[in-house]
């Protein structure tokens, strides 16, 4: 069986306080666009765990921090009998990139696993132990815009705005590491209330709705908010970082032909 687990943009995120469990809390707006991976699941009658090969982007790390394999495995500690897999995933969106693509990964495997052996867990339940892989893979079962607290994870259904708009995402080949994105924040008080920007004049937006992670990650990557710039320029009308970056992205009303000061991955898409 397979699946398309898809990316996510930013609109806006305000980082709001420091929790005790460690964490942060922040409010930011979720928006899907459909810029995917692709997701394989086998049984495997011959193994005892999950089989996993990937293909595309190649993937740093050990094979036990890989989120589709600690998906795997978080539902075998809650199943003991759940069956081997064979798991392949094929990588188009980028790893550190403020995408959301390893969450999506993990999230729409806990997904289909539920679904290909009949494990009948409900949508809360598995929002509930998505949370433990990452803050925003709740989002991935829901897949609509929203308006996210908390940690990401709870959610509040926006209309989509976007409809028909085009978008271009610019990944500059850097790996900004979230960690060290929360460490470099300087925590303020914020009086902006994102849904309401969210809901008001587009022409508002850019003054408005605002990544707290753009100025450190721009003052140590000068390139990322170069880009940005360069499609303000270009005549979007609104261009931000994505998450914790290294993506940029600018929402335009129509394609064009913008010369991104970049040799890196670049993607037009028309956003439903």
């Amino acid at each position: 069986m397979i699946v398309f687990p898809n990316a996510k943009i930013n609109l806006g995120l305000q980082i709001t306080g420091k929790r005790s469990d460690g964490y942060h809390n922040l409010e930011t707006i979720f928006y899907p666009i459909p810029w995917k991976d692709a997701l394989e699941i086998l049984p495997d009658p011959k193994g005892d765990d999950v089989n996993f090969s990937q293909s595309g982007l190649s993937i740093d790390g050990p094979l036990t921090k890989n989120l589709c394999v600690r998906a795997y495995r978080l539902l075998k500690e809650k199943y003991p009998a759940l069956p081997a897999i064979q798991l392949h995933l094929l990588k188009h969106i980028p790893m550190g990139a403020g995408l959301g693509g390893g969450s999506a990964d993990a999230t729409w495997t806990l997904q289909l696993l539920n679904q290909l052996f009949d494990l009948r867990i409900s949508p809360e339940q598995l929002a509930e132990w998505s949370l433990e892989l990452g803050s925003d893979c709740p989002f991935f079962l829901f897949n609509k815009p929203a308006f996210a607290h908390g940690r990401g994870e709870q959610l509040i259904p926006l209309e989509a705005r976007l409809k028909g708009k085009h978008i271009l995402i610019v990944h500059p080949g850097i790996h900004v590491s979230t960690a060290w994105a929360f460490q470099s924040i300087t925590l303020k008080k914020h009086h902006s209330d994102l849904k309401t920007i969210y809901a008001g004049p587009m022409e508002r937006w850019q003054h408005d709705l605002v990544n707290d992670f753009e100025k450190p990650v721009f003052s140590a990557f000068p390139i990322i908010g170069s880009l940005k710039q360069q499609m303000l320029d270009a005549g979007a009308m609104y261009a931000s970082m994505s998450g914790s970056g290294s993506s940029v992205f600018g929402i335009f009303h129509q394609e064009a032909n913008i010369p991104m000061q970049t040799d890196h991955a670049h993607r037009w898409m028309k956003l439903s």
